[in-house]
């Protein structure tokens, strides 16, 4: 499988092109996050794979989104300085695809297909 993610601005309806992802995955025993990947949004608010396929294990990971720098850029403020979405793999043979919807003062995310 693979897992990929896409930034919709909400407030504009558009892509947000150019904000900072890192995947991690959480090692076992301590709870320490290991820094698996880093990628920016493209002009399409999507990053290459993070994960290629043959790469996934079962285990717990985290996308981290930079928001607030996102913000900055636009010239406004956020609420949320960043986002994580952390989230299970049980089938690494599946595609997942983790979206997320930002606005200065919310977003929301779910699994996509």
């Amino acid at each position: 499988g693979t897992l990929t993610t896409h930034v919709l601005n909400t407030a504009t309806g558009l892509p947000a092109a150019g904000l900072a992802v890192r995947l991690a995955q959480l090692q076992e025993p301590g709870q320490q996050w290991t820094e698996l990947a880093q990628r920016h949004t493209d002009a399409d608010g999507r990053c290459k794979p993070f994960l290629a396929p043959g790469q996934a294990k079962s285990g717990i990971y985290k996308l981290h989104f930079e928001t607030a720098e996102y913000w900055q850029g636009l010239g406004h403020t956020s609420f949320y300085p960043f986002v994580e979405i952390v989230f299970i793999i049980t089938e690494p043979a599946q595609k997942l695809h983790v979206p997320l919807l930002i606005s200065p003062y919310s977003y929301t995310t779910y699994r996509g297909s």
